[in-house]
């Protein structure tokens, strides 16, 4: 073999070129279509209506800001009950005020 056959380009397959090119595209389809479909999924939180916003003034002089469906009586005694915890708030009084 000549150096001037060694140097001379070698008819390359096309079929093998097309197929990366198609791969790719593909590809590049199904990843597109992955996030349009995932951008379309919300999930929201259904909204709970919790009355009014109100203020408990303790005796000891300090205020619990909170809303007005938290507070429970229950045999004379005045409790904050939440998702997670209960607190005792008897002998507070309950100011109709608006907070931020």
């Amino acid at each position: 073999m000549t150096r001037s056959e060694l140097h001379m380009e070698k008819p390359k397959s096309k079929f093998m070129l097309m197929s990366i090119v198609l791969m790719g595209c593909l590809a590049a389809a199904f990843t597109a279509l992955y996030f349009y479909s995932q951008s379309l999924i919300t999930i929201e939180a259904p909204k709970k209506e919790l009355g009014e916003k109100i203020i408990i003034q303790l005796p000891s002089g300090k205020s619990v800001f909170t809303y007005e469906n938290l507070i429970v009586e229950e045999e004379g005694k005045l409790f904050y009950k939440g998702e997670r915890n209960t607190l005792d708030l008897t002998g507070g009084t309950i100011v109709y005020e608006e907070w931020d």
